[in-house]
């Protein structure tokens, strides 16, 4: 058994004195946009939402969960929202 190079940082370091960059993206991001999207599950009637599934900040996370959501509750109504959009839905079976 060999031993791996290991090297501990102290505060003195130079890495560790650096300031914390915060990108442009994150210093304009609005609160109300943050979560834009959103996974919603319907009541049988079709009328309310009755449980937000999940929240996303990436459109390509969203649909995932929106995706997932159709499987999990097939035969429910299960919309993907943006910023109060609906921008893909999942009616279930009709009958």
């Amino acid at each position: 058994m060999h031993a791996s190079p290991l090297r501990l940082m102290g505060a003195e370091d130079e890495r560790a004195r650096r300031p914390i960059r915060v990108t442009a993206r994150a210093q304009k991001r609005d609160p109300a946009e943050e979560f834009a999207y959103k996974v919603e599950l319907w009541d049988e009637a079709r009328a309310v939402v009755e449980q937000v599934l999940a929240v996303a900040t990436s459109a390509a996370i969203a649909h995932a969960a929106f995706y997932a959501a159709a499987r999990e509750f097939g035969e429910r109504y299960v919309t993907l929202r943006h910023k109060g959009t609906i921008i893909n839905r999942w009616n279930g079976p009709s009958h």
